[in-house]
This record gives C-alpha cells, sequence and structure tokens, in this order.
C-alpha cells in the first residue's frame, strides 16, 4: 500500500507513540489559548459585520441609493473572504512546516493590526477614494489572517486532546465564533444606547474596533505560555512528520476528494451562520422596518443560549461518531431554514429569537464536530492545510458570499423565504458531501 493510502485509511487500532514529556502540558491551558485566539478572531469580524450592517456604507462608499451602500459595504466584508486562500496558503505552509503555535500567533498579530487600523481610517467625506481603498486593504488582511487561524486553533487543541474527546477539544474553538459574536454585541449594544443612533455613525463605531486592542493583548500572552502540539513536535527531528515544501500543492495533489467533499460539507453550516449573525442585523431593519436593537438582541440570544450546546454535542460526536450528528444537524438545517427566516417576516422580536435559537442549535450538530471532522480526513503532514483549506473555502463559498447574496436576492424577491431556500439548499449540499466521506472517529491523529 503506498503512503499516500496508509495515511488515508490509518485507524484507532494503531497505537500512536508515546509523547515526549513536555507534551503533558495541561491540556485545559491549550484549550483556553485556542477558544481566546478565536473569540478575538470572530469578535473583529463580527465588529466589521455589524459596522457594515449599519454605518460603513453611508461612512465608505457614500451612494444615493441605500442599496448600493449597503452591498458595496459586504462587498468589502466578502473580500476579506477572498483573502482566506491566501492566508491558508501562508499559514498552512507556516504550520505544517514550522509548527502551529507559530502561525497561531502571527495570524493573532495580524488581525489585531488590521481591526485597530479600521478604528482609525478616516471616512470618505474626509479623504476621498483613499477611504474605500485603506478599508478595503486592512480587509484583506483580516481575511488573509482568519485564513490561518481556524486550522491552527482546531489542531493545537485536537492534537492535545485526551483519546476518545479529540471531539470535545477540537470544538472548543467552535464556541469562539459564538462567543466572539455575543462580546461584539455586548460593546456595540452599550455604544449605540449611549451615543444614539447618529452618533454611532458619526464616529462612535469606532469604539468596537480600537477596544480590540485590549483582547489581542491578552491573547498574545495565552498563545505564547502554551507548548507546541505533540504531533507536530518530536523528540527527534526524524520523528516529524515530513511536511512537503509546498503543502497545499501536495494536498490537492494526493487528496482531491477529501478536500472537495470537506468544503462541500462545512458549506451549509456557513450559510446559516453568517445569513444569521451578519446578514439579518441589516436586513431586518432595512426591508421590514424592525428595530436595530430587536435584531441584535434576537441574534445575541439565540448565540448565546447556542454556545451552551456545543460541548455536548462535540461529546455524542466522540461516542456515536462525527457522521450521524453532522447529517442531523444538516438534515435539521434543511428542513427548518424556511420557518427560521421565515419569521423574521413576523416583525416579533420573541418569534424571531426562538426561530433563531432552534436554527443555531441545528447548526451546532454540524459546527461542533466538523472541528475534528475535517483535520481527520488528513495526515499529520498536510492536517494544517487540509484542515485550513477545507473549513476556509467553505467559509467563503457559503458566508463570505452570503450576505452579498441575499441582497441581490432580496433584491430581486421580496421575502425573508427567499433566505431560507439559499441556506437550506447549501444544507443539502452539505449532507450529501457528509454521506460521501467515511467516519473518521477511530483515525490515528499521529499516522
Amino acid at each position: 500500500m503506498s503512503e499516500t493510502s496508509s495515511d488515508a485509511v490509518a485507524v484507532g487500532t494503531v497505537t500512536p507513540p508515546a509523547p515526549p514529556p513536555e507534551a503533558k502540558e495541561n491540556v485545559s491551558r491549550v484549550a483556553v489559548a485556542s477558544l481566546v485566539g478565536t473569540t478575538i478572531e470572530y469578535y473583529d469580524f463580527a465588529v466589521y459585520g455589524t459596522a457594515a450592517a449599519l454605518v460603513l456604507g453611508p461612512a465608505f462608499f457614500p451612494s444615493g441609493s441605500s442599496t448600493v451602500s449597503t452591498l458595496a459595504a459586504f462587498l468589502t466584508f466578502a473580500a476579506a473572504f477572498l483573502a482566506r486562500p491566501v492566508g491558508v496558503v501562508l499559514f498552512g505552509t507556516i504550520g505544517d512546516r514550522l509548527g502551529r503555535k507559530r502561525a497561531l500567533v502571527t495570524s493573532l498579530v495580524l488581525m489585531g493590526i488590521a481591526t485597530v487600523g479600521v478604528g482609525l481610517l478616516p471616512t470618505y467625506d474626509t479623504v476621498g477614494v483613499l477611504a474605500p481603498v485603506l478599508l478595503v486593504a486592512l480587509r484583506l488582511l483580516q481575511g488573509v489572517s482568519m485564513g490561518g487561524e481556524w486550522g491552527g486553533a482546531v489542531l493545537l487543541a485536537a492534537e492535545h486532546a485526551p483519546p476518545g474527546r479529540r471531539a470535545v477539544y477540537a470544538s472548543i474553538p467552535q464556541i469562539g465564533a459564538l462567543l466572539g459574536f455575543l462580546l461584539s454585541s455586548a460593546v456595540i449594544l452599550p455604544t449605540i444606547a449611549v451615543a444614539g443612533r447618529d452618533g454611532f455613525a458619526d464616529g462612535a463605531w469606532r469604539v468596537p474596533f480600537l477596544l480590540s486592542t485590549l483582547l489581542i493583548v491578552v491573547g498574545f500572552w495565552v498563545r505564547t505560555q502554551v507548548s507546541e502540539s505533540p504531533v507536530f513536535r518530536a523528540e527527534t527531528p526524524g520523528d516529524r512528520p515530513a511536511a512537503p515544501r509546498f503543502p497545499l500543492g501536495a494536498l490537492v495533489k494526493e487528496y482531491p476528494g477529501q478536500l472537495l467533499l470537506g468544503i462541500g460539507s462545512a458549506v451549509g453550516g456557513s450559510a446559516v451562520y453568517y445569513l444569521t449573525i451578519v446578514y439579518s442585523l441589516s436586513y431586518g431593519p432595512k426591508a421590514l422596518g424592525m428595530a436595530q436593537n430587536t435584531m441584535l438582541a434576537a441574534a445575541s440570544v439565540a448565540a448565546g443560549i447556542t454556545a451552551a450546546a456545543v460541548i455536548p454535542v462535540a461529546r455524542l460526536a466522540d461516542k456515536v461518531g462525527r457522521r450521524p450528528v453532522i447529517m442531523t444537524g444538516a438534515i435539521g438545517s434543511t428542513v427548518w431554514a424556511l420557518p427560521m427566516f421565515g419569521s423574521m417576516g413576523t416583525g416579533n422580536g420573541l418569534v424571531i429569537t426562538g426561530a433563531f435559537t432552534v436554527g443555531l442549535v441545528l447548526f451546532i450538530l454540524m459546527f461542533a464536530p466538523i472541528a475534528a471532522f475535517l483535520p481527520e480526513l488528513f495526515p499529520a503532514r498536510l492536517r494544517y492545510t487540509g484542515a485550513s483549506a477545507t473549513f476556509i473555502l467553505a467559509n467563503t463559498l457559503g458566508g463570505g458570499f452570503a450576505p452579498l447574496v441575499a441582497t441581490w436576492l432580496n433584491s430581486q424577491w421580496k421575502s425573508p423565504l427567499v433566505l431560507g431556500v439559499y441556506a437550506g439548499g447549501l444544507c443539502l449540499v452539505s449532507l450529501l458531501c457528509v454521506l460521501a466521506l467515511p467516519e473518521t472517529r477511530d483515525r490515528d491523529f499521529a499516522a
């Protein structure tokens, strides 16, 4: 059997080599480092997404049409996703060749520079066309950073995980996606309350961006305190998994099926998340006349409740396997997408909150186990690049363009139900892709 084939089918019956003494580091510290960093990264992205929905269009892309301004702001949101594959190449190479920890610390610093930079930017009224140019440049830098963040955070936790608990530890960074949004709401809502909607648009929108400075300092300190992944680190250099000079090229050549199906398996969850957390905050007030605070509160309550479900769902995936849990979530999300987004048509905050909560719980059935499922599709020498490429490209296709596509769809069909058709269709794609992939719960992570 070839080296490639043995990588792909290695199972838990193979006993991994004993880790070096340093690998016995308290895995709780590693889990916290993964969670803190991912929370910060998603906070930065959520702050931009919310600001794009509320004020960035008029501030940086003034136009006589509110739809055009919003589309332009969401286009810069999508631009960061287009830059993520660059981050996959850059940080995948660093993570597979030089170490997971080094890649993670670098990605965090880049995200901090970009986010604080957005908060300091002059608007179009001050410097003209230079303002949107600088905004797009900083968004591209954010995207490059995010391209390396997720894969590294998940691997740092999963490769330190005790036996039989890989899905639990890999899912901990997934909580950061929800906590980051909650943290951004916890800053944005009081800022709007104090400054008022006009004051927020006039300049108070900068506050959430600038406050990320404190978070970056904390995250940097936490991440520099943890050790390298025991799967990457070895007692002797010869024991270390040999990564090729260009990991992405090797990944495409050796594992094209896993790469494409892995992307498809995560695309539906990405669409549900970004349509709920980002696009609804713009669509509800502008298209349906709802109060901004109503939509923020509905999404925040749903995200808070859902965050508590991540670990229980991951425990289930460790017991019964990744595929059954993910497929249950994909089926549920496909069915629930129409009533979930259709609930916005009622204009009732309680109804929307309930519908969003059910929808995000179903989303978690896909989102929590995927953190272990995607890395387990690839061998250790390509795992950082493989996990990053599948998840990030799924995020780009399913999430990055979701607000842009949804804005266009709603300009053609004046109904929130069209969002359900869009999200439900992508969840169906995820279901079919997971069906085509093998169960990975018993894969040997050290192979």
